[in-house]
């Protein structure tokens, strides 16, 4: 019985963690996320027309980018998760 009420306890414990991490880690709003996915896309210079900001609502995350010419997928440089709820 000991040994199921310690299990129990440290899944609860993991439990809260991961809450805590998700609620502390992300930015507070989308419109946040884009500010800071465009503040980082000016310090890239934008010059080229290569790099760019846009918003993956399945994953909420502003996601900074460079493209390429031909037909390569896009390389992804840094993602801004947001909290949704």
């Amino acid at each position: 019985m000991k040994v199921v009420n310690l299990v129990f306890q440290v899944f609860l414990l993991l439990v809260i963690l991961l809450f805590l991490i998700y609620f502390f880690a992300g930015y507070d709003s989308a419109f946040e996320a884009d500010q800071y996915c465009h503040s980082y896309l000016s310090s890239y210079g934008n010059l080229s027309g290569n790099y760019g900001c846009d918003h993956d609502t399945e994953t909420h995350k502003w996601i900074l980018y460079e493209s390429n010419d031909n037909e390569e997928p896009a390389k992804i440089i840094k993602k801004f998760r947001y909290k949704f709820l």
